[in-house]
């Protein structure tokens, strides 16, 4: 497989579902998993309610197709954009998709990518439907990297249980996370029990695309699990001649 850096991504918005204000956050988020070379946005640009777009497409060079509502109360852009994700699967050498969206209409979209070997990233608002964030390998929620929440996570520097609860997006640790984690470290741990946490992590993707610790209030996967030290143990081990640890973890 090949390392993130070197990921080509296409990435496809749906301007009528997305709100313009987080494109910046989006964009740097999308850096992280690959380089999006293809970036195409999808609506009626003769249309008032997707104006506020226009100057953040110049800015990040995104590319605006346009599309007509010919029939009032639909949204013609869905079947703009599984047009021309089907054509970049077929004519274009990309690894995976980003779709940007909340709208449900494109979890067969994502199904069929996958089913393609092609990695499918979703990104969107929490009120997206379940099944378009289970069709998906990733799914990353808008509200976790806005440009508001990007500025708290920089001015704070410890991240505190007590501090989950000040922000209405951070959602609380449930017992079906707790369990999800032990399962998963479970599933990953050799004999003595240890588990590299890096494949804890990608395990837990697989279970629930939607999974972040941001989703907690947590920067990192590490931290997370350090607050649950009453059901984890964590070891950090030096790679020799090295400034690098790897993070094993071990239930209590």
């Amino acid at each position: 497989m090949k390392n993130t850096d070197d990921l080509q991504l296409a990435v496809l918005i749906d301007a009528d579902n997305i709100p313009y204000s987080n494109i910046s956050g989006m964009l740097a988020e999308i850096a992280k998993l690959g380089v999006p070379t293809i970036k195409r946005i999808y609506g009626d640009w003769t249309k008032p309610t997707v104006s506020g777009w226009k100057p953040a497409l110049l800015e990040h060079a995104i590319t605006p197709i346009q599309q007509y509502s010919y029939t009032q109360g639909k949204n013609a852009t869905d079947s703009a954009m599984i047009i021309d994700a089907m054509d970049i699967l077929h004519n274009q050498k990309v690894d995976g998709f980003c779709l940007v969206s909340s709208d449900s209409d494109f979890t067969r979209l994502a199904t069929r990518l996958r089913e393609s070997g092609m990695l499918v990233i979703g990104i969107g608002e929490k009120k997206t439907p379940s099944p378009f964030i289970v069709a998906c390998d990733k799914f990353i929620y808008i509200e976790i990297i806005s440009e508001l929440n990007i500025r708290k996570s920089e001015n704070s520097k410890t991240e505190k249980s007590q501090d989950k609860d000040k922000s209405a997006d951070v959602e609380k640790i449930s017992k079906n996370l707790i369990g999800l984690l032990k399962n998963s470290v479970d599933a990953i741990a050799d004999d003595s029990g240890w588990a590299f946490l890096a494949e804890v992590g990608a395990l837990i993707i697989k279970k629930k695309p939607d999974f972040d610790p941001r989703n907690y209030g947590f920067s990192k996967l590490t931290p997370l699990f350090k607050s649950l030290n009453k059901y984890f143990i964590i070891d950090e081990r030096e790679v020799e001649k090295t400034h690098i640890k790897h993070i094993f973890i071990k239930l209590k």
